[in-house]
């Protein structure tokens, strides 16, 4: 009973802020500035102990992952215990428990977490008043042997302790981490420190990013940077968000898409480029738009756009490879197989099968839009029939399944079809209904792309963002671009369907947010 007692006031000294599943068990005046208090009194007591709370450099610490695979010495019947492997990590405190002279800890580092032992004899006095005054979410260095406990569970046994950070605020509820969705993406700090499945997720992120690059530069392409700050917002049909050089008395776009400048580099003779940067679109948010993304463009000259579906799908069997290698993926409760090749369907195909008229029957078109609640007064009847498209067709195309040939008035960058001027050498990657990348075979054609663009901006007021032309762009297609297809990805969609998370602000660290009240 007594052992009980004990134990009892040690978790509730370590205990974080109180869930509603225990709040039977803490004072009631334990609140967040009370919590605060206690730590900030530790704070002086680990000062008044002569070691600095903010650590120092910490040299030689393994990653917990690479010491759980230490091979442990055998024992041999009869003879002495074999020594221990000598082992020294560093990371947050997760968990705390113990009694008497024995301390238990959880640690964890981005690799993973392991137990570390902490006894009163084997640290010294020195040590156990460190120990005396961890809270969870304080960062240690320890080093000691490693080993089985009874129960046989792998556990550094400490013989020295390194104070290495104070956490001045409790961490989340103890056993669920941060569960709040907008404190997730708001604190981003504490999601990462505490749900080891965020931080594996956005480590994975960075497996894609890597692995995009690797497969780029193995096909010869090479990584270059456009300007992020534009003139003329072109590249794509979205509204920019505009700022101000004071010296130049200058209003300038952040860009919607680094196409033209990458574009311009082919005509300059760099004939496989990619970027992989930051983009912005002053739109909507919603769980697969954040105003603020991240894209892959590459161009490859001398190209076409079914090159670029072999790159495509190059560069997400290479993501997969360096996550896990495993093509069958969940999303949600289903499982998309990403195992190529993938089938290729026309724009005009699909659109058959789903909405179920023919696309160049303006007037059923225009039937079909109505009844699906699409307003049709004044719109021209291939904006109609893409707006019919998104609605029938994207849902159901649970993928992956790269769509080909579109209505070429819808894509005004794009070489048409030698045999059919209608259509455009265009392809978009769906998978369950998302778009994942947009592809074509580039318009070169400077005198043919200059007539596109006026008649994109024809009727615009002349204060649009999108209404100014980029006279520039056409001098540059004068100067001869080769033939080419070029390539867009959106990186945060594909880890989304990747990592297997529901919404964009999973995979983005800081996503957009309001202010907090």
């Amino acid at each position: 009973m007594t052992e009980n007692r004990h134990w009892l006031k040690f978790w509730l000294k370590s205990a974080p802020v109180p869930s509603a599943s225990t709040q039977g068990l803490v004072m009631s005046e334990e609140t967040p500035d009370s919590l605060e208090a206690a730590r900030l009194e530790k704070l002086r007591k680990i000062e008044a102990l002569g070691l600095d709370p903010w650590g120092r450099r910490f040299d030689d610490h393994q990653a917990i992952e690479s010491v759980r695979q230490v091979a442990l010495p055998e024992k041999v019947e009869g003879a002495d215990e074999p020594p221990r492997p000598r082992v020294r990590i560093a990371g947050r405190i997760v968990l705390k428990r113990g009694q008497g002279k024995v301390a238990f800890l959880q640690v964890r580092d981005w690799t993973g977490t392991i137990q570390a032992m902490i006894g009163k004899n084997q640290v010294g006095e020195g040590g156990w008043a460190i120990a005396s005054e961890l809270d969870l979410g304080d960062l240690i260095g320890v080093d000691g042997g490693l080993g089985l406990t009874k129960t046989g569970e792998l556990t550094v046994f400490a013989e020295s302790l390194t104070f290495l950070g104070k956490s001045l605020l409790p961490p989340p509820e103890k056993w669920h981490g941060l569960t709040d969705i907008e404190k997730r993406s708001r604190q981003r700090y504490v999601d990462l420190a505490h749900n080891p499945e965020s931080l594996q997720a956005f480590l994975g992120r960075s497996k894609v990013v890597s692995a995009f690059r690797k497969v780029l530069g193995e096909k010869g392409f090479v990584e270059v940077e456009t300007p992020t700050m534009q003139a003329i917002a072109g590249g794509a049909a979205a509204k920019p968000f505009i700022t101000h050089h004071n010296t130049l008395d200058l209003d300038l776009f952040l860009r919607i898409a680094p196409e033209l400048y990458l574009k311009r580099l082919l005509v300059g003779g760099m004939e496989r480029v990619f970027e992989i940067g930051r983009v912005y679109r002053n739109e909507g948010i919603s769980p697969k738009h954040n105003p603020e993304f991240t894209m892959l463009e590459a161009y490859q000259a001398y190209g076409d756009y079914h090159a670029m579906m072999d790159l495509t799908e190059a560069l997400i069997v290479g993501a997969i490879e360096a996550l896990d290698g495993v093509y069958r993926r969940p999303w949600g409760e289903d499982m998309v197989d990403f195992t190529p090749p993938w089938p290729r369907r026309t724009y005009f195909d699909l659109f058959r099968e789903y909405a179920g008229v023919e696309p160049t029957d303006s007037e059923a078109v225009r039937i079909k839009a109505e009844s699906l609640g699409i307003a049709t007064a004044g719109k021209d009847p291939d904006v109609i029939v893409s707006e019919v498209f998104e609605e029938t067709v994207e849902d159901a195309l649970h993928g992956p399944i790269f769509v080909i040939d579109y209505p070429a008035a819808i894509c005004p960058l794009t070489k048409r079809k030698a045999s059919d001027p209608a259509v455009a050498e265009r392809f978009e990657l769906f998978v369950r209904g998302i778009e994942l990348a947009n592809a074509y075979t580039e318009l070169n054609d400077p005198l043919l792309q200059e007539k596109l663009f006026q008649g994109q901006l024809a009727g615009q007021k002349a204060e649009d963002s999108m209404a100014k032309m980029d006279d520039d762009f056409v001098r540059a297609l004068k100067h001869a671009m080769p033939p080419a297809g070029g390539l867009g990805v959106g990186i945060d969609r594909l880890c989304m369907l990747l990592l297997n998370k529901a919404s964009i602000r999973d995979v983005i660290l800081f996503p957009l947010m309001r202010p907090e009240q």
